[in-house]
């Protein structure tokens, strides 16, 4: 049975079953790679997305269970006029992604704490990341880039 999920503002039908994981429709059905499949039971974050704004791991997360919400990958998290948003600069510029597997989670956990916190501590950082696994070892930098986001977007 056919559904309807919103994803990166636009609308899609989804022809998988109900309970497939979000994270394989977004990959195989919309072409959204992204999100990754890294633990498949929702440990490692890498297959993290937004809904409605807030964290969610999309491995776990049965897609027809999504209908009627706003989802949001790292493909449509984007700056002004489609250039990199913020946060992707800073990650550049922090060279903080080695692999860069756990990246795109990582990202969207941080653009959810920098909506509901635009100034958070390195402690506030460091505990939304702390359910985000990073075999490279480059969480300084993944923490640096988050602060220099922070200041950039205060402006």
């Amino acid at each position: 049975m056919a559904f309807t999920l919103t994803v990166n503002g636009k609308t899609h039908v989804i022809e998988s079953s109900e309970d497939t994981p979000l994270l394989y429709v977004l990959r195989d059905e919309l072409g959204l790679n992204g999100a990754k499949y890294g633990c498949g039971v929702g440990q490692c974050g890498a297959c993290t997305v937004l809904r409605d704004g807030a964290p969610l791991r999309s491995c776990l997360a049965p897609a027809a269970a999504q209908r009627g919400h706003e989802l949001t990958t790292l493909e449509g998290l984007q700056g002004p006029e489609g250039a990199l948003h913020t946060l992707q600069k800073a990650f550049l510029a922090e060279q903080a992604g080695q692999c860069a597997y756990c990246i795109p989670g990582m990202i969207l956990a941080a653009e959810a704490l920098l909506r509901a916190h635009p100034q958070p501590s390195e402690a506030e950082i460091r505990a939304t990341l702390d359910s985000h696994l990073c075999r490279c070892g480059s969480h300084n930098r993944i923490v640096r880039a988050i602060q220099r986001a922070a200041k950039e977007m205060a402006g």
